[in-house]
């Protein structure tokens, strides 16, 4: 197991609580997290049931739910489930000794032949239920996020019900690192652009196959998802073919496209995907619900938002694959590529960079700011002097305090393949007056150049206590001050 141990500690913390009846647990994550994998140790270190459900009729599931119980409690129900009413019960009334496991894997293939299902959970739940007096603690896992995220949700049987709600994320970008085994900061952010923290995607897509240094890393693009032989090919298109909720996935593409070529707002996308605003409204809300993309609010403007995709697969998929699509078929991978590599930079490594300087700035120490990032996002300055909107890439607030104007921590520009110098730190000094006289509380506020092509000497060598820079170095360590050393 890698990096996974407060996931285990929730989970094995849910298993052996006290409480004198049956549980219920949610766990969803989208495919190829590695939920199956911990929920099966989690049934086999403690005792407990794995169940992993398959796409079938009710009465086959039932069929194959009671083998599994069978199996487990070498104990035979006196009749066969004619429902779903009587398994779960005859679950509940199974598991009164200790408190044990029982995990229902891909919940969501049980829950579209049987809709009923989550209702009868509830009421077992519920009181004179048969899950009073029960020591089984029901674990519901899925990757079909629309699905799993409705569970709970506002007039759901189960809301309410879930004594454990947990989500299974990707390895953050440091973590993926060590997981992929690159020491290079730069090779680690260009193979996370492209295949981000899924866990599988190293051992059982590409078999353990990492770049070896950055000379190799358009060969390795080359051999692994931009290869039609290799599984990654084809897994952005899966990975939105798997969603229930998406019926048309031609409108879905063609919004995801919209996004990963930088068209982020409602309008844009309307425009590229040659629609009305109105009737993007539910693709967007699908793909939010599906954990597909993320609405994020401009800091600075309310009511703004902007769209990003939060899988880097798909954003490379759509961006690099989708156009080419028969070629890359053909076998032309090498003529694709060189042909996309100036997209790579500015649509899919631009972007991506600026949501990792972002993250980088959630996680902050207090030390980098001058205090604990309380929100972290973008947001567009306007500047009527000047007839221009600025653009902040990394927008750092304190936490809103009652009778006080918001606090600024630090404005951000991130620049990925430019080396940046005093122009945009005056850019950022320009914004910071802006909100200054707009009421937000600059006193203390912190500017902030991210680089992966460095910094200038001159830059370098100011000696200020408001300026942090920011370098692929420090990403995956920490913030330098100017004219600290260089990273």
């Amino acid at each position: 197991m890698f990096d996974r141990m407060q996931e285990w500690a929730g989970l094995s913390a849910f298993v052996v609580r006290e409480q004198p009846r049956a549980a219920l647990g949610v766990v969803s994550g989208r495919r190829r997290q590695g939920k199956s994998f911990l929920l099966e140790a989690l049934a086999r270190e403690s005792g407990g049931l794995y169940f992993g459900a398959t796409e079938a009729t009710e009465a086959e599931s039932l069929r194959l739910f009671s083998d599994a119980l069978v199996r487990h409690t070498k104990a035979v129900p006196e009749h066969p489930f004619r429902d779903w009413n009587d398994a779960i019960s005859y679950v509940f009334r199974q598991y009164r000794d200790r408190p044990t496991a029982v995990v229902i894997d891909e919940f969501p293939f049980l829950a579209r032949a049987s809709p009923a299902l989550p209702s009868i959970v509830q009421r077992e739940l519920g009181p004179g239920g048969s899950g009073q007096g029960s020591l089984a603690r029901l674990l519901l896992c899925g990757s079909t996020m629309s699905v799993m995220g409705s569970l709970l949700s506002g007039q759901a049987p189960l809301r309410g019900r879930a004594g454990l709600e947990m989500i299974v994320q990707p390895f953050s970008y440091r973590e993926a690192a060590q997981f992929w085994g690159i020491t290079d900061p730069r090779l680690a952010l260009l193979v996370h652009m492209v295949v981000g923290g899924t866990p599988a995607y190293r051992e059982e897509f590409v078999a353990g196959d990492a770049p070896d240094g950055l000379a190799d890393f358009d060969a390795w693009v080359l051999r692994t998802v931009l290869n039609r032989q290799s599984p990654l090919f084809r897994e952005a298109r899966y990975l939105l073919a798997e969603e229930s909720a998406i019926r048309d996935p031609a409108i879905y593409h063609s919004v995801l496209a919209a996004i990963a070529t930088g068209n982020t707002v409602n309008g844009a996308i309307a425009n590229y995907t040659g629609r009305k605003p109105d009737q993007i409204v539910h693709p967007l809300n699908v793909l939010e619900d599906c954990a597909l993309i993320a609405k994020e609010p401009d800091l600075f403007r309310s009511g703004r938002a902007r769209y990003r995709i939060t899988e880097p697969l798909v954003t490379f998929y759509e961006a690099i694959m989708r156009r080419h699509w028969a070629e890359l078929e053909r076998g032309r991978n090498h003529t694709v590529w060189e042909a996309t590599r100036p997209t790579f930079d500015k649509q899919v490594a631009g972007p991506h960079f600026e949501a990792i300087c972002r993250e980088f700035a959630a996680s902050a120490e207090a030390d980098v700011y001058g205090d604990v990032p309380a929100e972290v996002g973008s947001g567009v300055v306007s500047d009527p002097a000047g007839r221009s909107q600025i653009e902040i890439d990394v927008v750092v607030l304190a936490a809103q305090e009652s009778n006080a104007p918001r606090r600024i921590l630090s404005l951000g520009e991130a620049k990925w393949g430019e080396v940046m110098g005093h122009g945009h730190v005056r850019k950022l000094e320009r914004a910071r007056d802006l909100l200054t006289a707009k009421g937000y509380d600059t006193t203390a506020t912190v500017f902030a150049c991210y680089s992966s092509a460095g910094f200038t000497v001159e830059l370098r060598a100011e000696e200020r206590g408001d300026l942090v820079l920011v370098g692929l170095d420090q990403l995956y360590s920490g913030g330098e001050r100017a004219g600290d050393s260089a990273g």
